[in-house]
């Protein structure tokens, strides 16, 4: 008996530094999941603040309000048969974690990669504003980045290219739909 789609649909929180490679990932993994059968919806963080937060200003109490909110949209989806890829900083685990405990489908992908190739990749600029002082709240740079403890599988970005990144999570996806 085939399995439902609200029953396949999941979470994949793809969290790191900024620059790190989530957004790069996370578009060689959509049509993966399509290709599947999966509905997917990509929630970048920065497109979903632009609505949520116009004028972000990185405080902490905007932070904790914004991925709360982020993880209650992405766990309605989920509820609904979308299989939901964050792409989002999420710099604290209890971010997180409080996705994790509104999504029961759900994977935490550690992307990893050295600080300075992140600032090398950063095409937003967003360490050399942090450099200058015109920020004080970018993760890994003035703010701490809390990484996963556990997650459900790691990837390092220095050594993976996007594709192998898009496949091994994919892997992991395929093989608890099968578990679920």
């Amino acid at each position: 008996m085939a399995m439902s789609e609200s029953s396949r649909a999941c979470a994949i929180w793809l969290t790191g530094l900024p620059a790190s490679g989530k957004s790069t990932i996370a578009a060689a993994l959509k049509p993966k999941l399509e290709g599947a059968g999966h509905v997917v919806e990509v929630l970048e963080s920065d497109a979903v603040r632009r609505i949520l937060t116009p004028a972000p200003t990185y405080s902490g109490e905007e932070r904790d309000l914004f991925y709360r909110a982020l993880a209650f949209l992405g766990g309605r989806l989920v509820a609904h048969g979308v299989t939901v890829v964050f792409d989002a900083t999420a710099n604290r685990r209890a971010y997180r974690d409080f996705a994790r405990s509104l999504i029961p489908r759900f994977i935490e992908v550690a992307v990893v990669c050295p600080l300075d190739l992140c600032m090398k990749r950063d095409y937003k600029g967003t360490y050399q504003r942090g450099q200058r002082g015109e920020t004080s709240t970018v993760p890994g740079l003035q703010d701490p980045y809390e990484a996963p403890v556990h997650p459900d599988v790691t990837i390092d970005t220095a050594t993976l290219t996007a594709e192998e990144a898009a496949g091994r999570i994919f892997e992991l996806v395929r093989k608890r739909s099968v578990s679920i």
